[in-house]
């Protein structure tokens, strides 16, 4: 950490301000002690910004030699024209090899062993399809409201939020065939073909619904609707539920449900995949909770904590046969504790 705040300086200015991005041009001049040196900008603010950003720091802080580029981050835009359109503005001071657009949940570590997970292991890649899978859920629930942040989420709600960039990233990530290789370009390729396959989603398949208010551990949470800096009228929706289905050979039949919310009971990101009954099952007798809770699962919790763990059934020790479902986990900063530490110190 000492290393990273020597390196770092604060700089203050307005977005739209060309004279101020000058004077960060002029303090980072003094910070850049490599020739050539390179520049990236990593706009983790407002869509509606991004455009007076980018013109100011293209015009006025970008580099004649080595590489100057912009990442940035969801959401961009609301829709497809205001997608388009965002894009158009950018490419009036980019080039399109100067531009990223990211998925921030995509370099979460769980995220990026779940390709891991299926491709490198025997034991699940064969049942990695509908055959053996009975469902695919991707659950974000987050303990608090907008917590300040109204004027962004009232504008984006938690379905341009969450579901429509990082549960569909994840998604398609999960439902893809084997890539030609890892190359960027590759998996994209299989993604994208992954999300062809989709079915339309229908209103029948989804619920919406607002945050009431409640109390929780001594705190009081309004409505959202309540909220001083809320708009009573709003139709934001801060919860939301969706089924999605792949329509090819792999997937189809399998239900991948959606569920994001605020104020929820815990604070957690997982995906979850059920597998099917065992046909014919000689122990079923031996259950004592309904065997649709005896299927087995697999968990890659994303946050926090980060968890692999697979539910499997035994038998309970002692006289009799009866039978219980328990954890096989791999607890990442118990298995990995340095190497956490050592990714959490290369991000500096």
């Amino acid at each position: 950490m000492e290393q990273f705040l020597k390196k770092s300086c604060y700089h203050s200015g307005q977005y739209n301000s060309e004279k101020h991005f000058a004077e960060l041009d002029s303090k980072m001049k003094e910070k850049e002690t490599r020739k050539p040196s390179n520049r990236l900008f990593y706009l983790l603010i407002l869509p509606n910004i991004f455009v007076d950003v980018v013109r100011c720091a293209i015009l006025k802080a970008s580099l004649a030699n080595g590489w100057t580029r912009v990442i940035v981050e969801k959401p961009f835009g609301c829709d497809s024209e205001s997608f388009t359109e965002l894009t158009r503005c950018l490419k009036l001071y980019l080039t399109e090899d100067q531009i990223f657009k990211i998925d921030h949940y995509l370099v979460k570590e769980l995220v990026e062993n779940l390709s891991v997970l299926h491709f490198s292991n025997l034991v699940f890649e064969p049942l990695w399809l509908r055959n053996y899978i009975r469902n695919v859920q991707l659950i974000f629930s987050e303990d608090f409201g907008t917590e300040g942040q109204w004027g962004y989420f009232n504008n984006y709600g938690i379905v341009r939020d969450v579901m429509q960039n990082h549960f569909l990233q994840i998604l398609a990530l999960f439902a893809i065939e084997t890539p030609v290789s890892l190359d960027v370009e590759d998996v994209r390729n299989e993604k994208v073909t992954a999300l062809k396959s989709m079915k339309p989603l229908e209103l029948e398949d989804a619920i919406v619904g607002q945050y009431k208010g409640h109390n929780k551990g001594g705190r009081k949470y309004l409505d959202y609707t309540n909220d001083s800096t809320v708009l009573n009228n709003s139709l934001t929706p801060t919860f939301a539920a969706t089924t999605l289905f792949i329509t090819n050979a792999r997937w189809d039949g399998v239900h991948f449900l959606m569920k994001a919310g605020k104020t929820l009971h815990t604070k957690r990101s997982e995906i979850k995949v059920q597998f099917k009954h065992v046909p014919g099952n000689s122990y079923k007798r031996n259950f004592r909770i309904d065997l649709n809770k005896a299927t087995n699962e697999l968990v890659l919790r994303v946050q926090p904590d980060e968890v692999i763990y697979l539910k499997n059934n035994n038998k309970v020790p002692g006289l009799g046969m009866r039978l219980d479902r328990s954890d096989l986990n791999l607890l990442f900063r118990a298995r990995y504790p340095r190497e956490i530490r050592d990714a959490m110190r290369d991000c500096f």
